[in-house]
């Protein structure tokens, strides 16, 4: 029997949110602070850190204190949970001062058209008409009025935006991040009724995925993490009982892999049914783009 059995999903959530920037300090760590939140390096990668979230601006990943022991510290899952409790007890401590608050989530403003993400999301990605106006139909996809990105919107089950993904629209910008004050476990996705959800690093995957596999794509669930963390998709199993099967969908790149590895080891310890689904070229936008289908269509407008 695994260790991980005789954690109480109490403990596991007390280890989940431990506060990081107490953690590093308590084991002799240097950290600056950078606005409302703290710098801490990994050699030369800078690893940012507020409360019990984490982010590597070098490879684009983060997640929360339990990800960060496995991925800094070299231990499974069982190991990480111990050592969290174990230092630091798992209790919340806020790394901000008294006079500091946590960010509030400000939506960006929206446009008066989404002419300009409409068409990039269309014509350079060549997302499906009727999947991307399903989207835009409940609201969950818009366009910034100041940037013109395209936005993507997360809401909670009481149908409350809890989180907005911003990506830049203009060809020669890779600009993509959440907004700050966005709550992780309501990233971009939609609930089904079917017994499958699929997670995606990004939306635009996500877009890309259905727009390959559009028969009866409304009946499941899927969600994009907007990172490679696994939030979004414990979130989605417990607003949503019926999910039996998850099907990791993220990049064929070893930041990728490693997250649907190190996530199969979470469900498989808690006996979820789980598959790795790899694209063939690097994220499944490129896939998309690269169906024959695609090509004759000449798709000449993307980045």
């Amino acid at each position: 029997m695994s260790v991980f059995n005789y954690f109480t999903k109490e403990q596991r959530e007390r280890a989940r949110n431990t506060d990081l920037v107490q953690l590093l300090r308590s084991q002799g760590e240097k950290l600056k602070r950078s606005g409302s939140e703290f710098e801490w390096r990994d050699g030369s990668e800078k690893v940012t850190v507020r409360g019990n979230l984490w982010f590597n601006q070098y490879n684009q990943e983060g997640g929360d204190a339990i990800d960060f022991v496995r991925r800094y510290y070299n231990k499974d899952y069982p190991e990480a949970v111990a050592f969290l409790l174990n230092h630091g007890g798992g209790q919340i401590i806020h790394s901000f001062s008294a006079e500091e608050k946590p960010k509030v989530l400000e939506p960006p403003k929206p446009n008066s058209d989404m002419r300009r993400a409409y068409a990039y999301l269309l014509l350079n990605r060549c997302i499906d008409r009727e999947v991307l106006n399903a989207f835009i139909h409940n609201k969950m996809i818009y366009e910034d009025e100041e940037y013109h990105n395209a936005v993507f919107v997360g809401y909670d089950t009481e149908g409350k935006p809890r989180h907005y993904h911003k990506r830049g629209t203009l060809s020669a910008s890779s600009f993509k991040g959440n907004v700050s004050g966005s709550v992780p476990e309501y990233s971009f996705h939609w609930h089904g009724k079917s017994d499958k959800i699929f997670l995606f690093e990004a939306p635009i995957d996500m877009l890309s995925f259905i727009s390959m596999h559009k028969d009866h794509w409304h009946e499941h669930s899927y969600a994009a993490s907007c990172s490679v963390s696994d939030r979004v998709l414990f979130q989605c199993l417990k607003d949503n009982p019926n999910i039996k099967a998850v099907f990791l969908c993220f990049d064929n790149d070893c930041w990728g892999q490693q997250a649907n590895q190190r996530i199969t080891e979470k469900l498989n310890q808690m006996g979820i049914e789980n598959h790795i689904l790899k694209p063939q070229y690097k994220d499944w936008n490129q896939d998309w783009l690269n169906q024959d289908e695609r090509s004759e269509q000449l798709c000449y407008h993307r980045a």
